[in-house]
């Protein structure tokens, strides 16, 4: 955009509230940015006396192409569009909170008479009720444990619910009434589900109080087996209780969050207060050159998007830029009316300070890690005579069973963690049989040619193997024309040769080939970059595994059913839908097949006393069903590498 253009552009804009879209000379979006007056902000980018010191304003002159600007009617308005804008063009200027996925919640809903608590991780305005959000897994699954010893609710789902004809181990051991069969009154089971409402919502008092009076009634009836049960009840919630610190004097859902930088690397810890008490917390690492304030409100705008869990009250440090259009923003998002605040003095003041040193903390930690990770790295680098870093690395198997069902699998490590956003499944398209060699060469000249057409190649390639699948992976690589990429073989520690029965079988160590070194290198056997390559290896070797049983069990079942008449391809795929399995098809009742998409009473009956016939029977009418029976139910698959 020359000069005369870009003072044309900038005199055409609205003096209104909106969003404005800075793109390159490419056409592609590098900045979206809100405004209150739009010709006012973005006049400030151009002016020769801004204030503005980061590295893209600069640059705006070489890089703009062309400007745009949606006016709406509200600072938040601007507020949401900005969001959507960030999320759907990825700007490279723009701060982005990248994560995968969002907090766990428990979710207890009232729709059935027995209703069961679960674990999701978006929230609905669905009627039910939801707790949380709980920062690890570990947390959450401890208080299912809790609520499911002491509280008895049901964990199946409605369908097994349903069909279950004898009550599950969880009955057994005394962790669940099982409703599934046995009349237990709506309101006994609905006294245990307002009891877990008051335990997650932290309301220990009333619920404690409860118990005890129930523990009384249920003693002067010399029903000391449940009064027992009440008694359990109320010393779990009173150590509950304690391991719970007190936050605030008042008893409501805040989050609070703190902030920690150094230059352009910042981490932002939201801290969890449910009910008055701190719940857990959770660091967000990015990297940014916006001023604290600016940097403060695109967060947790963001943050709070896609069914997010929003609190009564978000507590924020520093002077956040439209703390009022975020708080209108939040309540319309939650329902209600929600509180954003930047507290100067008094208790939320020192909630403040307690998330801003969770976020140095958090930050020390990771720059910690980082400094490990590159040592890692550098000796990988070193040790195995690579020619840069491998931050990205992907790993590749084979795997088989009994030399037929041939898949293969990519996995990808970023910084030595797990990538799953990179992982591939990959079927043989043009091998025969066990031949490992020819498999490696189709599967990665199929990911060489597409990591060419879109540039996306990765620092280092690991092999599941030796010499031969390292060299059949090299002549991959100079068949595709692919320079730049370093490459190595792991192959698995082995039982050595004993010739004494009596004496404990040796291992030979974990061996790592080279491309054109005869001997490989034996890394030490508890040192970090070993344990980078093998846990990438051994996650290369589960994906595929996991890959192979999901199609063995499904052509097990299509192969079963291929001989039921009347049940073609259509009929196949709505009982694997509807059902799962081959045994959960054997299990069902007639009644049970006829329900699912496009059986009817007929063809239930007939599949049914198909797969209920005796065995010889079954045997003389379908050659080789018992096979696919077997593949179909298989626990464990060997995957050959």
């Amino acid at each position: 955009m020359t000069p005369v253009e870009l003072e044309e552009r900038l005199a055409q804009l609205p003096h209104q509230p909106g969003v404005y879209l800075m793109k390159d000379r490419s056409g592609r979006v590098i900045y979206v940015g809100k405004a209150v007056n739009l010709s006012n902000r973005v006049r400030s980018y151009f002016n020769p006396g801004s204030s503005d010191t980061r590295a893209f304003v600069a640059l705006l002159d070489r890089l703009l192409g062309s400007l745009e600007t949606v006016v709406v009617t509200s600072e938040k308005e601007a507020l949401l569009l900005e969001n959507e804008l960030i999320k759907k063009h990825r700007p490279r200027f723009n701060v982005q909170w990248r994560d995968d996925k969002n907090f766990l919640c428990l979710r207890l809903a009232n729709e059935h008479r027995y209703p069961r608590l679960e674990m999701v991780r978006r929230p609905k305005r669905d009627g039910a009720r939801y707790f949380g959000p709980y920062a690890s897994a570990s947390s959450i699954r401890e208080t299912v444990r809790v609520v499911n010893r002491f509280f008895q609710l049901r964990t199946c789902s409605d369908h097994v619910l349903e069909s279950r004809k004898r009550p599950c181990l969880l009955h057994q051991i005394g962790r669940c009434p099982a409703p599934c069969v046995k009349p237990i009154p709506p309101e006994d089971y609905q006294r245990n589900v307002e009891a877990v409402g008051l335990f997650l919502e932290g309301r220990s008092e009333p619920l404690i109080e409860t118990l005890r009076s129930r523990m009384k009634t249920v003693a002067a009836k010399l029903e000391f087996e449940e009064a027992a049960r009440l008694r359990d009840q109320v010393i779990a919630i009173q150590r509950s209780v304690e391991k719970q610190a007190i936050a605030t004097t008042e008893s409501i859902d805040q989050d609070i969050f703190g902030l920690f930088r150094e230059g352009d690397r910042i981490t932002i810890f939201s801290l969890f207060v449910r009910g008055g008490r701190i719940t857990g917390g959770q660091p967000h690492h990015f990297q940014s050159e916006f001023p604290d304030d600016e940097l403060v409100t695109s967060f947790v705008n963001q943050y709070y998007a896609d069914d997010a869990f929003v609190p009564k009250e978000v507590l924020l440090p520093g002077s956040p830029n439209e703390p009022e259009a975020l708080a209108e923003l939040l309540s319309e998002r939650k329902g209600e009316k929600v509180r954003v605040l930047v507290p100067q003095r008094g208790e939320k003041t020192e909630l403040v300070k307690l998330a801003s040193k969770n976020a140095e903390r958090a930050f020390s930690e990771r720059k910690r890690g980082r400094d490990e990770v590159e040592q890692t790295l550098e000796r990988l680098k070193e040790r195995l005579h690579l020619s840069k870093l491998p931050h990205r690395m992907e790993c590749f198997d084979i795997s088989h069973f009994q030399g037929s069902a041939l898949v293969a699998s990519q996995v990808s490590a970023l910084d030595t963690e797990p990538d799953p956003s990179r992982y591939r499944h990959y079927k043989l398209k043009t091998v025969e049989g066990n031949d490992d060699f020819a498999s490696m060469h189709e599967i990665l000249t199929r990911r060489f040619k597409r990591g060419l057409e879109e540039g996306d190649l990765p620092d280092l390639i690991v092999i599941d193997g030796g010499k031969g699948q390292l060299a059949a992976a090299m002549a991959a690589m100079k068949d595709v024309g692919v320079e730049g990429v370093d490459m190595v073989g792991l192959a698995k520690s082995r039982d050595l040769d004993s010739v004494n029965a009596d004496v404990q079988q040796d291992r030979s160590p974990e061996r790592v080939f080279l491309v054109g070194r005869k001997d490989p290198i034996v890394l030490p056997q508890t040192s970090p970059e070993l344990f980078a390559l093998t846990r990438l290896r051994d996650e290369a070797h589960r994906f595929a595994i996991t890959f192979q049983r999901k199609l063995n069990r499904k052509r097990g079942l299509s192969s079963a059913l291929d001989q039921v008449p009347g049940v073609g391809e259509a009929r196949r795929t709505a009982l694997l839908r509807h059902f799962g399995s081959l045994k959960r098809v054997r299990e069902a009742s007639i009644e049970e097949i006829a329900e699912a998409e496009g059986m009817g009473p007929a063809v239930a009956e007939r599949l049914h006393a198909f797969l209920h016939a005796p065995k010889k029977v079954r045997a003389a009418e379908v050659e080789g069903e018992d096979d696919a029976i077997r593949l179909a139910s298989l626990d464990d698959v060997d995957g050959g590498s």
